[in-house]
């Protein structure tokens, strides 16, 4: 076990072992890191972060309501101190569990804190999240066991949203404290994220790489950003079935193009014609959701950052997902050619900012998802990496 902490504890090492294993290069980048960062610009903006506040002022729906919500959970009404460990040991489903589900609350406690401080303008919220960060920047060297790499990346990414919160709205963080974080995220999660997986399940290689790609936002890392981004493209047709990819969806890394091979990917669903099926669809829903909320958290990165993916095959995919799924949350009978008839069908509070850019802001008719936005607001967190999300993209055409 020690050899293998070691591995991970160590950056370069690692990265070069990864890419070793993997032989191939990740596609042409179409959204490239930009000559000149935007900040704060990991998911949210300074002109969402206006649009909110000024909602939230005048005592405005959705905002206020989800501002309320916010300022209810208990990471943020009632703080305690946080918990880090020097190794983070994240097995299958957290078992074992040391550090995995205290890393993820403090983390999402250190996300809720700072949207507070940037949002009402309480300077103990943010000081609170300044605790939580240095305790980890401080003491965290490692993750291991085999969902090392998952924890990673939903914990990377809350991170790089705090952390642009606290960094870019004046909130008294030091400058070694922001260094010592810098120096966390590049040398802990970094490695861990930035090259993807060929793990055969979707929610796993979008979610690393999404966090790698908010990471290096904060760490303003083109270099990361493009590999990071790279990787997640690639994996984004392979993730959501369109029929215009032809009989079968497009084969994955690590994965034979071989319908049997396909299929078995996609837990033996061998059905495909409707535009929106998901590899994890068979699955459940849950597991597909946290797909589609990467696909959205990384689209409105890049958006922030100067490239709108939303318009392009990811925004498109990313609809139909978003659609097809939708409507069986919301009633719709389950067809017997798809997953023989049975789905689970708790899709969880992903929809808001996929529905706000593609409904609200671009204008594309989508009632179902539309439906189950409305009736999930305010949207709670998950408790792994999505967090509030009706109060920072409700109706934000920021």
């Amino acid at each position: 076990m020690m050899l293998f902490q070691n591995i991970l504890i160590s950056t370069i090492p690692l990265l070069g072992f990864i890419q070793s294993c993997y032989g191939d290069s990740p596609p042409t980048v179409t959204a490239s890191a930009p000559s000149k960062w935007v900040h704060p610009g990991a998911m949210i903006s300074q002109s969402q972060l206006d649009f909110i506040r000024e909602k939230v002022k005048n005592g405005q729906q959705p905002w206020k309501d989800a501002y309320a919500a916010l300022l209810a959970d208990d990471g943020i009404a009632n703080p305690t101190d946080p918990s880090p460990h020097v190794i983070v040991e994240c097995g299958s489903y957290s078992n074992p569990d040391v550090g995995c589900t205290v890393e993820r609350s403090d983390s999402i406690a250190a996300y809720g804190n700072a949207l507070a401080w940037a949002i009402g303008g309480s300077s103990g919220y943010a000081q609170q999240a300044i605790k939580i960060m240095d305790a980890y920047s401080s003491t965290i060297q490692g993750h291991n066991n085999s969902n090392a790499p998952l924890q990673s990346g939903w914990v990377g990414s809350v991170w790089a949203r705090a952390a642009e919160l606290i960094r870019y709205t004046d909130a008294g963080w030091s400058s070694d404290s922001i260094n010592q974080f810098e120096t966390m995220l590049r040398d802990v999660y970094m490695p861990l994220t930035v090259n993807g997986t060929d793990h055969n399940v979707a929610n796993w290689e979008l979610v690393m790489t999404e966090a790698a790609i908010l990471m290096s936002v904060f760490l303003e890392d083109a270099d990361t950003y493009n590999t990071a981004m790279g990787w997640f493209l690639k994996r984004v047709p392979a993730t959501v079935y369109m029929t215009s990819d032809g009989k079968y969806p497009v084969a994955a890394r690590g994965q034979s193009s071989s319908p049997d091979a396909i299929i078995a990917w996609w837990f033996n669903e061998t059905t495909f014609q409707e535009d929106g099926q998901a590899q994890e669809t068979c699955r459940d829903l849950e597991h597909t959701g946290y797909s589609f909320a990467s696909m959205a958290h990384v689209a409105e990165t890049s958006r922030i950052q100067g490239s709108d993916l939303y318009k392009t095959d990811l925004g498109t995919r990313l609809r139909y997902g978003l659609e097809f799924h939708s409507q069986f949350v919301n009633g719709e009978s389950v067809p017997s050619w798809l997953c023989g008839g049975r789905l689970s069908l708790t899709l969880g509070p992903i929809t808001e900012v996929g529905y706000n850019a593609l409904a609200f802001r671009l204008g594309i008719d989508m009632p179902q998802t539309g439906n189950l936005t409305f009736k999930q607001r305010p949207a709670k967190e998950n408790g792994l990496f999505v967090a509030y999300e009706t109060l920072t993209h409700g109706n934000n055409n920021a």
